[in-house]
């Protein structure tokens, strides 16, 4: 999936520097997969990749949870998603356990607010900002249900398998022997 997408956007930058028609590529991402799978680190590396392609300025990725973004007061969740977002211009927001911005049933939650500033500034700063939103699959799946616009702004939704006994044996002996 991932060498797919690095093409798919090659490809796209290819014809764009030599004026041809191109697809709008969205640079937004949704990460699915449990814990310890690797997807902060997949992240890293798409911002680095999106660098080298000229789409970003930066190959910084600027990670964040819920706390990063929600205040526990009225009007000041908008701002403290807006300033995070502000410092994440030119390389990649990386918001991991992105589905606990959207909490079913939490009355009086600022979640929502912070989604709302999310979602526009995924489409104002496009050029300017990647998105990548992570975990676990039936959550993620659940977040991008809750508000109609997080289909329409996720280009591709990739999913990280969990480790077998077999891949984790392997990754411990690694370990051990570096």
């Amino acid at each position: 999936e991932v060498r797919r997408l690095a093409e798919l956007l090659r490809i796209a930058t290819m014809r764009r520097e030599a004026g041809l028609k191109t697809v709008q590529v969205s640079l937004h991402l949704v990460f699915q997969g449990g814990a310890g799978t690797g997807k902060t680190t997949v992240a890293r590396l798409f911002g680095r990749l999106y660098k080298s392609l000229g789409l970003l300025a930066t190959d910084r990725v600027v990670e964040v949870t819920r706390e990063d973004l929600v205040s526990g007061y009225v009007g000041q969740t908008a701002s403290k998603t807006s300033e995070v977002i502000n410092g994440a211009l030119d390389g990649v927001l990386f918001l991991d356990e992105a589905y606990g911005l959207v909490r079913p049933g939490s009355q009086g939650d600022f979640g929502p607010e912070a989604v709302v500033e999310l979602l526009k500034r995924m489409e104002d700063d496009r050029d300017r900002l990647a998105v990548i939103a992570a975990g676990y699959p039936h959550e993620m799946t659940e977040f991008l249900a809750s508000n109609s616009g997080f289909r329409s702004r996720f280009g591709e939704t990739i999913h990280f398998e969990d480790y077998g006994p077999a891949e984790l044996v392997q990754i411990f002996e690694k370990f051990a022997r570096d």
